[in-house]
């Protein structure tokens, strides 16, 4: 079947992924094979704006080049890589910077909330990161980017640095990005309040034991209205419920919600309940991960093939974009 063009998506290097980062991307990540030449990347360079100690940078990459794939990336028709393997990048970075307005980079909402969250560390990066964002994406002549909605105004602010650089230098080098909205479930921790993280130590991760998934279960937070045993539940406030209708089969769901109402099962169970569940869906997953793990070697292969194979891209790209500047 023809594909319907090419996809790009970059993560930062996070080391071991959790519930969250598979329900909202990995799986994304996953289906989009299935329609679109893929070309994924963790972006290294990128994480260096907001860390200052880079001593687990390397195994996180490994850690997370792991979890793609067993989750699911095929990387004999997906192009997988690491960002500063493919030097390219920085050069079209520092070009592309020779068209982007100093102003409109400080006024992005996203550098502003960076400068309160990390206030004793901005850095030149930090600024200039989403032009290498942008050259993240047009170095591989994108077609379509899969954001959330929330990540809309990264990739129209990319389309604009396309449309300045082939506007001055009077060339159509530069693929101008569509945005594919993506449906982005929000994941929230075990506290059943914030965004599932590693920050908050909320998170549940996919290739942890059985054990220690059923432990982090246990201390989910369900209703907060629900005190005793024998009081009745919402499910529709209880997050472990939501979890219930992606991991568990419909006719249990059915029966929680009902239980759950007139307090025919408590929360443990339905917690218990649930980790069961969530051990039987990741048993693939982690067993194909270990499978991965048991040869760093191949994983380190296809990094490096991937890499070989995003560079053929990119120096074409290079050359289109040295030609067009007029550079000697």
């Amino acid at each position: 079947m023809a594909k319907k063009g090419r996809v790009f998506s970059g993560a930062r290097p996070t080391g071991r992924q959790h519930l969250g980062n598979y329900l909202g991307a990995i799986q994304n990540y996953v289906a989009l094979q299935d329609d679109y030449e893929c070309v994924y990347c963790i972006v290294d360079i990128h994480a260096l704006t907001t860390v200052e100690d880079t001593l687990d940078l390397k195994q996180n990459t490994y850690e997370m080049a792991l979890d793609w794939l067993a989750a699911g990336i095929r990387p004999q028709e997906t192009i997988m890589f690491i960002q500063s393997h493919v030097p390219e990048v920085m050069e079209l970075h520092t070009l592309l910077s020779m068209v982007t307005p100093l102003g409109k980079l400080t006024d992005l909402p996203t550098f502003k909330e960076k400068i309160r969250q990390q206030p004793d560390n901005v850095n030149y990066g930090l600024v200039g990161y989403p032009v290498l964002m942008t050259a993240d994406i047009v170095l591989y002549k994108t077609d379509v980017v899969p954001v959330g909605i929330d990540q809309a105004p990264h990739i129209e602010f990319a389309r604009e640095i396309v449309r300045s650089f082939n506007y001055r230098y009077k060339t159509n080098a530069l693929v101008e990005p569509q945005m594919k909205n993506t449906k982005i479930l929000k994941v929230l921790g075990i506290d059943g309040k914030e965004k599932m993280g590693k920050s908050l130590n909320n998170h549940i991760e996919l290739a942890a034991t059985p054990e220690e998934t059923k432990t982090r279960v246990l201390q989910m937070v369900t209703d907060p209205a629900r005190i005793k045993r024998t009081d009745p539940g919402n499910p529709d406030v209880c997050n472990v419920f939501t979890m219930h209708k992606i991991f568990s089969p419909q006719d249990e769901v059915d029966m929680i919600n009902v239980e759950c109402r007139r307090a025919g099962i408590g929360c443990v169970d339905c917690k218990t309940r649930f980790a069961a569940n969530l051990n039987k869906n990741l048993e693939p997953f982690r067993a194909k991960r270990a499978e991965l793990d048991a040869k760093p070697d191949v994983v380190q292969d296809i990094l490096n093939d991937g890499a070989k194979r995003a560079r053929t891209i990119a120096q074409k790209t290079m050359t289109e974009v040295r030609e067009a500047i007029q550079l000697p």
